[in-house]
């Protein structure tokens, strides 16, 4: 998204790479000239130097991907209120009877048209590119803007979908299998770098990793809460790109470029969220507006952020336990209160597995199934307890 984002890993996208086309003299071993040119250059009988009148057929794999895709990637621009009370002259815009007025641009990314269903086109973007909007609107590759409704948005794979009227939809993208990426093949990036100025913008370059996990912080409280499992690619990566697909050498969507490394000793370190699971959360997001996971129904902070001092006094924890998630409230009738959870537990195991912060506890949680038993381990005024929960699901995350 075009605008500066919350956290250290910068939330944009792409992919790059650029032709360079030689013209030359060549002559083969045998003798025979190959190909000429004029030993006066591209200079007319009058004397005037003129433009050559030579075409040169530069098709390539990564051209003709371009050509199946390129139309389904367009520009999402976040629209935001704007209170015009105090402007004077411009007060008077802000009417029911001219209501677009009291918005303006606060940002901008790419998005991807995956399906269309009758009158309604589907788009899927970042998460982060949509986030706070009050209005979406929608720019396709010929400049046309359209009206854009969320459908659902999901903050820890940094996925949303939008709908848009299929009128003008002229091309859908296709998703591939990116099980199926190798490291080092073709990888080509489509999108809106910097804002719609430059929306379209194709770039190239190559996977360079697959199955990467990337520290996310989403909150922006400079504190790592979730990791992505992202693809890595060397691509040119810029603000605005957010959303755009990455695309294979057969013109299939394999990843949705969400983020990148961003600092001045780092450079083709880019990452887009994997095709199979974008494919999985955007059939959540239609059905359902939000990705339902299960949850404990509890808030959390990290041990590492509580003081020597509260954890002898308020936990009275013993000297050796230095990792865990403390229990900040217990929300009523969930799981947690059910199996007799209670503020300042502190967490240290889950289902078997070691819990040292917020975040493992968090991804732990997620990839256990909603109704199923689940033995947490944690310790209450010094003494380490277990208590077996059975998840539930919740509209809210945890």
């Amino acid at each position: 998204m075009n605008k500066t984002k919350r956290t250290k890993w910068k939330k944009v996208l792409a992919a790059g790479a650029a032709g360079l086309f030689l013209v030359g003299c060549q002559t083969a071993e045998n003798g025979e000239t190959v190909s000429t040119a004029s030993s006066t250059g591209n200079v007319n009988e009058e004397g005037q130097v003129q433009v050559s009148e030579v075409h040169v057929d530069v098709s390539s794999g990564i051209t003709e991907a371009v050509e199946k895709v390129d139309e389904a990637v367009v520009s999402v621009i976040n629209m935001q209120e704007v209170d015009l009370s105090g402007w004077g002259v411009f007060e008077g815009a802000q009417t029911e009877e001219d209501p677009e007025e009291t918005y303006q641009q606060a940002g901008t990314g790419s998005g991807v048209v995956y399906k269309v269903d009758g009158d309604t086109a589907y788009v899927v973007t970042n998460n982060h590119v949509v986030e706070g909007s009050d209005a979406i609107e929608i720019m396709l590759k010929d400049g046309t803007q359209v009206e854009a409704k969320l459908i659902g948005s999901d903050v820890w794979t940094d996925l949303a979908v939008l709908t848009v009227s299929s009128e003008q939809i002229t091309t859908v993208a296709e998703f591939g299998n990116s099980e199926n990426l190798t490291v080092g093949e073709p990888a080509i990036a489509i999108g809106s770098p910097l804002g719609t100025d430059f929306a379209s913008s194709v770039t190239a370059g190559i996977i360079s990793a697959t199955g990467r996990s990337v520290p996310v912080d989403t909150n922006n409280d400079d504190q790592v809460d979730w990791e992505m499992t992202a693809i890595q690619t060397d691509a040119a990566i810029n603000p605005g790109n957010s959303g755009g697909a990455l695309v294979n050498i057969a013109g299939q969507v394999v990843g949705i470029n969400s983020m990148k490394i961003s600092t001045s000793t780092v450079e083709g370190m880019g990452f887009a969220i994997p095709s199979n699971d974008v494919v999985n959360i955007v059939n959540q997001l239609e059905q359902n507006g939000e990705v339902i996971r299960p949850v404990l129904g509890i808030s959390l902070i990290d041990l590492s952020m509580i003081s020597s001092q509260q954890r002898e006094t308020v936990l009275t924890l013993p000297d050796d336990v230095n990792g865990g998630v403390v229990v900040a409230q217990v929300v009523p009738g969930s799981a947690a209160e059910t199996a007799g959870m209670q503020q300042y537990d502190v967490i240290v195991g889950f289902d078997g597995q070691e819990v040292t912060n917020s975040m493992e506890l968090r991804q732990l949680i997620y990839s256990s199934e909603i109704g199923s038993e689940v033995e947490v381990e944690f310790y209450r005024d010094g003494e380490l307890q277990t208590a077996t929960v059975t998840m539930t699901s919740s509209e809210n995350n945890m």
